[in-house]
C-alpha cells in the first residue's frame, strides 16, 4: 500500500506573514521537493504578477458560488468581500499519490479541513503583540482606515484560536520564523502519522 501524504496548514491573521513564509517553504532547496502547494480558487481580483492556475484559480463570483454549490471545495470563506476556496478533488489526489501538501487558509478553513483530514498538522503565525500587526497592515500601503478596523478585528477572533493548533510560530523576525517553521515541518514529516 502506498504512503499517504500529510497536510500542512498555515493560518494566521492577514499581515501575520504567513503567505510570505509559505511562499518560501514552496521555494526553499530542504522543503521544496517535499511540498506541494494546493492552488486556492478565489473571486478576488489579480494582482500584478500574478498567473491563474499558478498563484490562484481566479473565477468569477457566479462561477465560484457553482462551484460551491456543487461541492467543489474542500473548505471555502468569503474574506473582506472576496471568497477564497480549496479544490476538493486535487487535495485529496496528492494526499493519495504520497504527496504532502501545504496549505495557507483561515482558521474556519483550517477547522473544517481538519475535520476532514484528522492528521492535519496546523500551524498558526501571528505577530508578537497587535501593534506590530498594525504597523505591518499600516506599512503595506493598501489599507485605508475601514479595512484596517476590519481586519484588525478579524485578527482579535483568529487569535483566539490559535490554542488550538499544533504549532503557534511568532513571527517576530522574519529568517528565525522562517527556520523554525523549516523545524517543525520537518520534525513532522519524521513523526509519520499524527
Amino acid at each position: 500500500m502506498k504512503h499517504k501524504g500529510k497536510i500542512f496548514i498555515l493560518s494566521g491573521p492577514s499581515g501575520s506573514g504567513k503567505t510570505t513564509l509559505y511562499k518560501k517553504l514552496l521555494s526553499s532547496k530542504r522543503l521544496s521537493k517535499k511540498l506541494t502547494k494546493s492552488i486556492s480558487a478565489t473571486t478576488r481580483s489579480k494582482r500584478q504578477g500574478e498567473t491563474s492556475g499558478r498563484d490562484y484559480i481566479f473565477l468569477s463570483k457566479g462561477e465560484f458560488l457553482r462551484r460551491k454549490r456543487d461541492g467543489y471545495f474542500l473548505e471555502y470563506e468569503k474574506v473582506f468581500d472576496n471568497y477564497y476556496g480549496t479544490p476538493k478533488e486535487a487535495v485529496a489526489q496528492l494526499v493519495d499519490s504520497g504527496k504532502n501538501v501545504l496549505l495557507c487558509i483561515d482558521v474556519k478553513g483550517a477547522k473544517t479541513v481538519s475535520r476532514k483530514f484528522p492528521g492535519a498538522v496546523r500551524i498558526f503565525v501571528k505577530t508578537p503583540t497587535l501593534r506590530d500587526l498594525r504597523r505591518r497592515l499600516t506599512s503595506r500601503g493598501s489599507e485605508g482606515k475601514k479595512s484596517l478596523a476590519t481586519r484588525l478585528k478579524r485578527a482579535k477572533k483568529e487569535l483566539k484560536e490559535a490554542k488550538t493548533y499544533h504549532h503557534v510560530l511568532t513571527n517576530d523576525d522574519f529568517l528565525k520564523a522562517y527556520k523554525r517553521l523549516e523545524n517543525i515541518i520537518l520534525k513532522e514529516l519524521k513523526n509519520g502519522v499524527r
